[in-house]
Order: structure tokens, then C-alpha cells, then sequence
């Protein structure tokens, strides 16, 4: 049986995304820290697609939960085969550098950076052994361009671009593409404190990205028709480069 699991996959665009998978045919294996109702529903509307999946919970920053649950499933499931792994779950924390304490730089970052490496070792071998698979990380503007007052995320989602380029070239001759997608303003609950009127006059498209148009990038580069796109950034952003 072939798998999607997509970290963070309760809320946002992970929730759009598990749709997503669903609707490409992968049993989707959603991840999500704490908000099981949240959860229950992704599953519920994955269901509703036709398709199936299973509810992981597990915190990607923490070593050796993410062992002891992915790594039990992975173990424990020798039929279901990880074939697209989004690596999604991350948080923000947003302050000025001058304020920000050790506490919000390590809450920022171990989602992000230990997470990637987490989960990604769990499943890598499963797809260097199938000789497939299609690894996709959600990183941000923020990563690319740097934003002021995020100084723990745009050096987070900055790693994981980083670490996706590098990625790529030492798996490329397994068949494993390695993949991130770069949203900018996305109407999620992220955003939500967020004052959207202000800001969609910064981007060329006058608007707020949605989830499903970041859910689209996504099923692009789990496809096999995206085989030969490899250790890219794609921005999803409505044109606002700078």
C-alpha cells in the first residue's frame, strides 16, 4: 500500500495537502501534535475523497518520540510503504532579535530543522530500498528573502532549503526526488493574527494565497511526471520577491 505521510497534516495547509494526497490515491498517514479533533477532521475529509488514511501522533522536534511512534509504524507496517513524505509541521514565534529569548529561537527551529532530520531518516531507507520516493519540505519566503522579526523562522525555513539542495544530489540516483515548496502569505490560522488587508497591497496579486493552491505545488512534485525536478524551490507567492 502505498503511503503519504504528511507531517503537521491537522490544520492549514496540511490539512489541504492530506486532501490533496488523497485525492492522488495515497493512504495518508496524518501527523499532528496535539489537536486530535482537528486531526479527526483531515481524516474525516480525506475519507470523503474516496481514499483512506490513519491518524501519528507525534511531536517531529522530539527525537525520540518521532523513534518510538514513526519509527514503530514504519517497523510495524511492512505492507504500507512511505511514498511521499511532506515534511509540513513547523511554528512561529515571531519577535524582534534584540527580545527574543533561547526559548523562542529552539521553539522555532526544532520543529523545523531537528524535524526534517527526524522524520526523513525514519522513511528514507524504505524509499532508497524501492528505489522511489518523493520527498517534499514546506519552507517560506521568510527562508528565502529573510523577514524582519522572524529571525528564528527565515534561519529555520533558510536550513531546510539548505538541507533539501543537499539532499537531493545524494539520493538523486536512487529515484528519490527531494523537493520544497516556498509559500508566502497564505490565509491559514498562521496568518490569521495577521493584517490581511495591509499586506495583500505588498503582493503583485493584491490577495492571500489559499491552501489548496500550496496543495497543488505539492501534488506536483509527488508525481511522476515531476521525475527529473530535483533539489528546487518553488514559490508560491502571488510575485512578492522582495
Amino acid at each position: 500500500m502505498k503511503c503519504a505521510l504528511v507531517t503537521g497534516g491537522s490544520r492549514g495547509i496540511g490539512r489541504a495537502v492530506c486532501i490533496r494526497m488523497a485525492e492522488l490515491g495515497y493512504h495518508v498517514v496524518i501527523n499532528y501534535k496535539g489537536n486530535q479533533a482537528a486531526a479527526e477532521e483531515t481524516l474525516a475529509a480525506v475519507r470523503a475523497k474516496g481514499a483512506d488514511g490513519e491518524l501519528l501522533q507525534f511531536n517531529v522536534g522530539d527525537a525520540e518520540e518521532v523513534q518510538r511512534v514513526l519509527g514503530g509504524w514504519v517497523e510495524g507496517n511492512k505492507e504500507k510503504y512511505i511514498e511521499v513524505l511532506v515534511n509540513n509541521a513547523g511554528v512561529r514565534e515571531d519577535v524582534l532579535m534584540f527580545w527574543m529569548n533561547v526559548d523562542q529561537w529552539r521553539n522555532v527551529l526544532g520543529p523545523s530543522l531537528d524535524g526534517f532530520y527526524y522524520v526523513t531518516k525514519q522513511v528514507l531507507n524504505g524509499m532508497l530500498l524501492k528505489r522511489y520516493g518523493r520527498i517534499i519540505n514546506m519552507v517560506s519566503l521568510s527562508g528565502l528573502k529573510g523577514t524582519p522579526g522572524q529571525v528564528n523562522y527565515s534561519a529555520a525555513k533558510a536550513g531546510i532549503i539548505g538541507a533539501t539542495k543537499a539532499l537531493a544530489q545524494e539520493v538523486a540516483k536512487r529515484g528519490i526526488t527531494v523537493n520544497a515548496v516556498a509559500p508566502g502569505f497564505i490565509r491559514t490560522d498562521m496568518t490569521a493574527e495577521l493584517n490581511e488587508k495591509e499586506l495583500s497591497a505588498q503582493v503583485p496579486m493584491s490577495r492571500f494565497g489559499t491552501p489548496e493552491e500550496v496543495a497543488e505545488a505539492v501534488a506536483f512534485f509527488a508525481s511522476k511526471g515531476a521525475s527529473y525536478v530535483t533539489g528546487e524551490v518553488l514559490s508560491i507567492n502571488g510575485g512578492l520577491y522582495s
